[in-house]
């Protein structure tokens, strides 16, 4: 894995695990993706992809971050579903859960992170005032509360960031390791 330093990286590469997942595009075609994530995580990962598929739930590509150089910007722009990333949490200095394989951004662009009123990635624009309430009509690829993205997630316990004070609608993190 080109942009993991097991030199600064919290996590070593033997406690990460390669999946492979079919997902379907926005052109409603299987797709193949790939995923880096901790390897206590890798069977729910796979679990939540597998139903998300079933579900036709559409991704718009799912690369390792390396095919973005490890630039989390890089990888938003491009509309990147990714989990693995040896980052800090943007502007600060504590290590991301994306650093320990323990989350998971699902369509950047449909799913922006909010920060006050800057929007991540600024490609994304267009989606920060979308209504994701329950009885909102669904959009391609866009989360939203009480679908199938949020109701899989949730059964594992694991934490949306659309519910953070800055929303990261993209985001999901593993509950804490015991």
């Amino acid at each position: 894995m080109r942009s993991h330093d097991p030199a600064t990286c919290p996590v070593p590469l033997t406690d990460l695990r390669h999946v492979v997942v079919t997902h379907v595009g926005f052109d409603g075609r299987a797709r193949r993706g790939e995923l880096v994530v901790h390897a206590d995580v890798a069977a729910d990962v796979v679990s939540v992809f597998e139903t998300l598929y079933a579900s036709r739930f559409p991704i718009e590509r799912m690369l390792l971050v390396d095919e973005y150089g490890g630039d989390d910007n890089r990888s938003m722009a491009a509309n990147n579903t990714s989990a693995y990333n040896c980052r800090r949490v943007a502007g600060q200095q504590n290590w991301s859960d994306h650093a320990y394989g323990r989350a998971v951004d699902i369509n950047p662009v449909q799913n922006p992170y909010i920060v006050g009123s800057e929007v991540r990635p600024p490609a994304a624009a267009a989606f920060a005032q979308v209504d994701r309430s329950s009885d909102a009509p669904a959009l391609p690829g866009v989360i939203r509360e009480g679908d199938v993205v949020l109701q899989v997630f949730e059964r594992l316990g694991w934490e949306w960031g659309g519910d953070f004070s800055d929303p990261d609608y993209q985001h999901f993190s593993a509950p804490a390791q015991p």
